[in-house]
């Protein structure tokens, strides 16, 4: 049956006649192809004499007048005027499977790894009809991530869709490595969209690593590709998770970067003649960001947890991507540069960071920790410029003396080296040191009352 199945999914995404064109014109990316009445996502084979027998595959993305306007996937270096042009599906689909987990896939859905052809795969269309609003159980349990000052303090639950907002630079990659090595959902997908090419055999080697590459499936579309592979790598990945949430499973999908999926999205836009929006970027971007996002989250069946990375362009955190993803995300993580450049690592902002689940997956014990961790974070960050400046007499703030006391103590729980595996058991590894934190910062209170006032002396908390 399943068999069937298959290729009755085939006949469903089949064009019922062959639809041909010509090449009219080559303008910028795109190409306008006369004669040819196939719909906006058809992919067609663009073949030619200049092409040596080969064929060049493109998708249809507006049209103009009487002409279909295609983006190319490949260059169109020798494509001509008069080439021949054929739909081939009218509806794009992927191939997914088991058989993913371990592998390496192109914006196509197509193995890279040089480990061979896929098998027992099925048929998956990109555009799925969206989840029922109604089928989306309440976000409550918690979901590990393996890195301590989230579990800790922006608690992550199964089915959120969470944004990590950072600079180049400032350690994302590695945080995000991190988090799919070690979290404790069942598979992780990974999607690299617009990454530079060296960067992805670092990714995997480095910060996902052969164990964490067994139980995760990752799809890459470097920079230097098409814009359209860009955003198909981005979509297939929602589509492998979804096959995998669909059979039960806990699924943590990471997508680096956002930003560049709205770039690819802005090339074909302009391309289709779309007119410039805010900054550049047309309508269709921010039409098209819901659609991606609201594809991770808890269904009856299972749950994706959504990790986008959002690349700040020029550390402004009110750019129009970054703004409209915070509008669609149920938290975001902020990375500061300032910490990056003190060697504190991960280089979570905590003060600017949020989790909008953080209440419904943690408890009241941990929720009056978090509280209270953040608000000595707060008030170091307000005497720090008067502790560099020797500016501070100490006792003059009980809050200001106690944030100032703790510091090493927070420091040692906030801190974690990409390979510190010691303490990312789980999400109750994390509360526990929480609550181990707690403990001394209650005894550094204690000390604090009991002291004789001496100018310039705080007790720190070890």
């Amino acid at each position: 049956m399943s068999l069937l199945t298959e290729q009755l999914g085939i006949l469903d995404h089949a064009a019922p006649l062959e639809l041909r064109g010509t090449v009219a014109e080559v303008r910028g990316l795109a190409l306008r192809v006369a004669d040819l009445p196939a719909p906006i996502g058809a992919m067609v084979a663009i073949r030619g004499k200049n092409h040596h027998g080969s064929r060049l595959d493109g998708e249809v993305v507006g049209f103009e007048h009487d002409q279909a306007i295609v983006m190319p996937l490949g260059p169109t270096t020798g494509v001509r005027r008069g080439d021949r042009v054929t739909a081939e599906h009218f509806t794009p689909f992927v191939r997914v499977g088991e058989s993913l987990l371990g592998r390496v896939l192109d914006g196509m859905g197509r193995p890279m790894d040089g480990a061979g052809p896929l098998a027992d795969t099925v048929l998956r269309p990109l555009t799925p009809t969206p989840v029922d609003p109604l089928d989306r159980p309440l976000i409550n349990q918690p979901l590990a991530t393996g890195v301590r000052a989230i579990d800790a303090l922006v608690s992550v639950g199964r089915g959120q869709r969470i944004g990590v907002f950072a600079a180049p630079g400032v350690g994302k990659s590695t945080l995000l490595g991190t988090m799919a090595r070690h979290t404790a959902a069942d598979v992780s997908v990974i999607a690299l969209v617009g990454e530079r090419g060296r960067e992805v055999r670092d990714f995997i080697d480095n910060n996902l690593g052969p164990d964490g590459l067994a139980r995760s499936v990752v799809i890459c579309a470097t920079s230097d590709q098409p814009a359209l592979l860009r955003i198909r790598a981005a979509v297939v990945a929602a589509v492998v998770a979804e096959y995998f949430r669909d059979n039960g499973l806990d699924v943590m999908l990471i997508m680096d970067s956002v930003t560049r999926f709205c770039q690819a999205q802005r090339q074909v836009g302009l391309a289709a003649g779309e007119p410039p929006a805010t900054k550049g970027y047309p309508p269709s971007v921010f039409s098209m960001l819901p659609t991606l996002l609201e594809r991770s989250g808890r269904t009856s069946k299972g749950s994706i947890t959504g990790v986008y990375s959002v690349l700040v362009e020029g550390d402004d955190i009110n750019e129009p991507i970054s703004d409209a993803c915070r509008g669609v995300l149920d938290g975001h993580i902020q990375l500061s540069r300032d910490l990056a450049q003190k060697g504190h690592y991960p280089a979570i902002d905590l003060l600017t960071s949020v989790s909008r689940v953080v209440d419904d997956v943690t408890g009241g014990d941990q929720q009056n920790a978090r509280r209270e961790v953040l608000n000595l974070i707060h008030s170091y960050h307000e005497v720090e410029d008067l502790l560099n400046i020797g500016a501070y007499a100490a006792g003059s703030n009980p809050d200001f003396d106690l944030a100032i006391a703790c510091k090493p103590a927070v420091d040692r729980l906030l801190q974690q080296g990409r390979n510190e595996v010691k303490d990312v058991a789980g999400f109750e590894a994390a509360r526990s040191q929480l609550m181990a934190l707690m403990q001394k910062i209650g005894q550094a209170q204690q000390q604090l009352k009991q002291r004789t006032r001496q100018p310039g002396i705080v007790p720190a908390a070890r």
